[in-house]
């Protein structure tokens, strides 16, 4: 069961964070690459990547970015608008943890978002500000009802340590 998710349940204010975290590898890249058809050889031949001045072949960008959508999924927040950005690479083996913290919500649920992605060695690989909508009550009550039943539509499953979720 997600803490996120009990969090939107909750209901999520202005100061509320949430964080995950992930590893990245080769097979992350290769199955993106497939998924998104992005073949950049910066991605996946290291004789680009060399001549890029990178230290070894770069997951896409997009790839790590999408840290966001495994929080925007547990809350059910409906994404209007992402801005994205990509300071540092981000290598195969590198940890990206992804912390997200809500700094405006409306009285139509309408929200705002800054998010901030840190590697291994706590320098910030991406930033991003995002708007979108954030449950109501009717949301929250499905959702409720979903985890009653197991959360059954919902394969997210918590590693410990790699997701937290709660107020600053």
């Amino acid at each position: 069961m997600s803490s996120i998710r009990k969090q939107a349940i909750a209901g999520v204010k202005p100061g509320d964070s949430f964080t995950v975290s992930r590893l990245f590898t080769e097979q992350d890249t290769i199955a993106f690459a497939d998924l998104s058809r992005d073949y950049n050889p910066v991605h996946l031949d290291p004789r680009f990547a060399e001549v890029k001045n990178f230290r070894g072949l770069i997951c896409h960008g997009l790839l790590v970015a999408s840290l966001l959508t495994e929080i925007g999924g547990q809350i059910g927040w409906l994404a209007s608008g992402m801005n994205f950005r990509f300071k540092k690479p981000v290598y195969f083996g590198d940890t990206i943890h992804c912390r997200l913290m809500i700094t405006e919500v409306d009285e139509r649920r309408r929200a705002k978002a800054e998010a901030v992605f840190t590697n291994q060695q706590n320098e910030s690989v991406i930033e991003a500000s995002l708007t979108g909508i954030l449950p109501g009550l009717a949301e929250q009550q499905v959702m409720e009802a979903m985890l009653s039943e197991g959360d059954p539509t919902n394969k997210y499953r918590e590693q410990p340590g790699s997701v937290s979720a709660g107020a600053e």
